[in-house]
């Protein structure tokens, strides 16, 4: 098979500065075809800026295009340079990786004039708490040996999450790094430094470095008065140092935002997204700056300089506006974006004014110029704005979030498909459209503006044509139900989410360490979008935007057997805030290295590697075929890591899964038989948005999205965690069960039938909902119904069918059922419904496997 991808990278280009200086649910099942996969790296070593990729020596990755039943060997792999995201059907690129060697280590020993000193690490360095939240590991120790490090089924990695906190929660440091003039790491507390001289030696590539002067102390103790020596993580300003400058609040303020709203609506529609528009406004900072677009056949930009008055001013929208065309916007007296303490009695208005659709149209035929429409949104991000003639002048460009509320398919002007996908050109109007979304989205994160799609209602979309716009400018595309709740909470959360921009990943690692997958939002970097050292082989990442949202799934291995007892490792990113002040953020963990399988697996974090495992094989799972196959892959691997690392059981043919695994198999089987690979979804487009959400999310988002949690109602307002078994459906009790973009609630029939008790416990799934998912973006659609009703099935069919297990199974793996009376088991028993589907245990057997017993 191909992988070459057809499209070349977007380059974001970053001035360089001088070395050693930092770095600045449910739908309605409608829509057509899926859209583009994510985006997926695979990091080439590094290799001189003359040599060609195919001289370069090459590793590619592993499982990067799984061609039928997968063999978990380590197989030769292609030599294929990176490319950004291919255009659809293509599968996702493949970076092939060098075969050449890191530098090597310095001497072991240094002197500072005539006196040599001893190398010292700062107090408390030590590894007893090797993770931060920004990175989690699969495992808190590295297997030395080679062989037994790189078994792929099981794998090793991090889930790197550079935009947590990016307002508060880190040491704020506001001057300029010092980094190893031989690789670019930073400083950090695994340095040895000479207290006599100020050096430190970089723990990547060992080379000494001069601090000018500034670790020169009397002892390691006085180290600890550096921030980047003390702790893991660090935050450096730099850039915009006005007087009265605070680093920190800056981050956290709400950048401008423009809503941009499809007047082709339904009055049940509209009438909805009124009543979310007017709660949107109202919770909004009283600074944060706000603009207001409406489209369908044209566009109507509105004008807040008329104080209460509302006023518009409408551009065609059958083409793309031109510079002639905006310069009355741009440079006029109207103003587009306009604080909310100045405007909020006019944004209600502008809300209160809209009507419904009156022409006798189908929703999926009716004209809406969306594309036309964020031109001229960004053409007004731009700038100048008539902000000028009040006496603030800001840059062109800058922080900028364009909310487009979607009701349907862009059909009118530039970007648009036909209505109808039965258009006898409809394949080819299509494939333009994706093009144009594409160029679109990645103009917008040129000026630093943020895409967000949120679409609702039952009229289809057209996911693939809008998706591309979302990703490359470094927004989302949700799917809603309707404009209601869940739809306003997600507008309000898009707008207020703190980000920068620019963003620039860099993940540095020990020698002894080769990264052979990224996943995650951005693209390969350019080589001039950042600075380069004599013997960098860090990998690049240019991120889309920087949000507390995202994280990166990387893939490791050991290039061979490991002599060091420890490793190290360093990611780092920069990102411009919305005052155009740049924070380089640098994050660096240490692990220990060990000979034992057994306590390799013991330090195995099964959330963490079901996660990174679930990363890598949902990107290969774009249509419902590979879906099937990635099935497939799972039985594969599961079965893989019992022979590996398990045992066989004594006169049996069937093998023992390692007990130190003990959570990892019922995460993957969660996984085979959920939305993100399994069939309980309505559309491919549903599939592929909740894909392309999954590959990006937080560590969080994404585990709950692999394994659904369930807790029951207790008395007394309290609740128990309890397994994502179809054993909790007890017709007395209410159980709340969180699948990441959904959370269920599902009441017996026993309890719904006591009102007052009901509507109490009702009321306190609610409240437990809302906490679980208080800071989830997007936020999860909350549904509750009872025992027996039709929307019940949304609840039974993402918990294991545990009722067809032997009864001892049952209470070892679910010990609540021992409360249970002998009348309520043989209610519940009675209760079930058969269905194909095999339980937990059932399919463990089927793959002649031993499931490792629960603690």
């Amino acid at each position: 098979m191909d992988n070459t991808p057809t499209s070349t990278p977007f380059t974001n280009v970053v001035s360089s500065p001088s070395p050693g200086q930092p770095r600045g649910p449910m739908t309605p099942p409608l829509y057509p075809s899926p859209g583009p996969p994510p985006t997926t790296f695979t990091p080439q070593a590094h290799r001189p800026p003359n040599q060609s990729p195919s001289s370069a020596g090459s590793v590619g990755s592993h499982f990067s295009t799984p061609p039928g039943p997968p063999m978990f060997s380590s197989p030769i792999r292609p030599s294929l340079p990176f490319h950004a995201t291919p255009s659809p059907p293509q599968p996702p690129p493949i970076f092939s990786t060098g075969s050449g060697s890191f530098p090597t280590s310095s001497p072991a020993h240094f002197m500072n004039g005539s006196t040599e000193l001893p190398l010292h690490y700062p107090a408390g360095s030590d590894d007893s708490g090797p993770e931060s939240p920004y990175v989690l590991f699969s495992a808190h120790k590295v297997l030395k040996r080679k062989k037994a490090a790189n078994v792929p089924s099981l794998g090793f990695g991090a889930v790197v999450s550079p935009g947590l906190e990016i307002g508060s929660g880190l040491e704020i440091i506001e001057r300029d790094p010092y980094r190893c003039q031989n690789c670019g790491a930073y400083s950090n507390l695994y340095c040895e430094v000479l207290i006599g001289s100020g050096k430190w030696q970089c723990v990547i590539c060992k080379t000494l470095n001069s601090s000018e002067g500034s670790y020169i102390c009397t002892s390691k103790a006085e180290l600890l008065s550096w921030p980047e020596l003390a702790t893991s993580a660090v935050d450096y300003v730099s850039g915009n140092r006005r007087p009265g400058f605070v680093p920190v609040p800056e981050a956290r303020s709400t950048s401008p935002v423009f809503l941009l709203i499809d007047e082709c609506l339904d009055e049940v529609h509209l009438t909805h997204l009124q009543g979310s528009l007017h709660a949107f406004v109202d919770s909004l900072p009283p600074t944060t700056r706000v603009g207001i677009i409406t489209y369908g056949r044209t566009i109507s930009v509105y004008d807040f300089s008329e104080g209460s008055v509302v006023s518009a001013d409408t551009i065609a929208g059958d083409n793309s506006p031109s510079q002639d065309l905006l310069k009355p916007l741009i440079y006029g007296t109207g103003l587009y974006l306009s604080p909310m303490h100045a405007s909020l009695p006019v944004a209600h208005s502008i809300f209160s004014s809209l009507r419904p659709y009156k022409l006798n149209e189908p929703e999926v035929s009716r004209d809406r110029c969306l594309g036309a429409a964020v031109e001229v949104a960004l053409g007004l991000v731009r700038g100048p704005t008539a902000e000028i003639s009040r006496g603030i002048i800001r840059r062109s460009g800058g922080n900028c979030r364009i909310v487009v509320c979607v009701g349907g398919p862009c059909t009118y002007g530039p970007g648009s498909v036909p209505a109808s996908v039965n258009h006898p050109n409809y394949a080819y109007l299509e494939k333009n459209s994706i093009k144009y979304m594409e160029k679109l989205g990645k103009e917008a994160r040129r000026f630093g503006a943020v895409v967000d799609l949120l679409c609702a209602g039952n009229c289809p979309v057209r996911v693939p044509v809008l998706q591309p716009l979302a990703k490359s400018s470094g927004g989302v595309l949700i799917l809603h139900d309707d404009f209601g709740e869940a739809f306003g909470v997600n507008l309000q959360r898009a707008a207020a989410r703190a980000s920068g921009s620019n963003g620039l990943f860099e993940i540095r690692c020990s020698d002894d360490i080769l990264v052979t997958q990224v996943i995650g939002p951005g693209e390969e970097a350019a080589p001039d979008s950042h600075e380069t050292f004599k013997n960098d082989n860090s990998f690049h990442i240019q991120m889309h935007s920087v949000e507390e949202t995202q994280s990166f799934a990387i893939s490791m291995e050991t290039k061979g057997d490991i002599k060091n007892d420890f490793v190290c490792f360093q990611f780092s990113v920069r990102y411009s805030t919305s005052y155009q002040s740049d924070v380089t953020r640098v994050i660096t963990v240490r692990l220990p290295t060990v000979d034992s399988v057994s306590a390799y697996l013991s330090s195995v974090n099964d959330d963490v590697a079901a996660v990174l495992i679930a990363k890598r094989t949902v990107l290969h799972a774009s249509t419902s075929v590979e879906a099937a196959n990635m099935r497939y892959q799972i039985d594969e691997r599961v079965k893989d890591i019992a022979y590996k690392f398990g045992s066989q059981m004594p006169k049996s043919k069937m093998h023992q899964f390692p007990k130190e695994l003990q959570s990892l198999p019922e995460l993957l089987f969660h996984l085979r038989r959920g939305p993100l690979l399994g069939g309980i979804i309505g559309h491919e487009d549903e599939r592929s948005v909740l894909r392309n959400l999954f590959l990006n999310a937080s560590f969080d988002l994404s585990l709950r999205m692999v394994g659904p949690r369930c807790l029951m109602h207790r008395e007394g307002g309290t609740f128990e965690e309890l397994p994502a078994y179809d054993l909790v459906m007890q017709s007395n009790a209410a159980v709340v069960l969180d699948h990441g973009t959904d959370i269920f609630i599902w009441l017996g029939a026993e309890l719904a039938a006591q009102e007052g008790k009901s509507a109490a416990t009702l009321a306190a799934c609610k409240t437990l909902a809302e906490e679980l998912s208080e800071t989830r973006f997007p936020a999860p659609r909350i549904l509750s119904f009872k025992e027996g009703s039709s929307q019940a099935r949304y609840f039974v069919s993402r918990l294991i069918q545990a009722h067809k297990d032997p009864t001892y199974e049952q209470e070892v793996r679910f010990p609540q059922l021992k409360t249970l009376s002998q009348e309520q088991r043989s209610r519940l028993k009675s209760s079930f419904l058969n269905f194909d589907d095999y339980s937990f245990c059932e399919w463990m057997r089927s793959l002649k496997l031993a499931p490792p017993e629960p603690s």
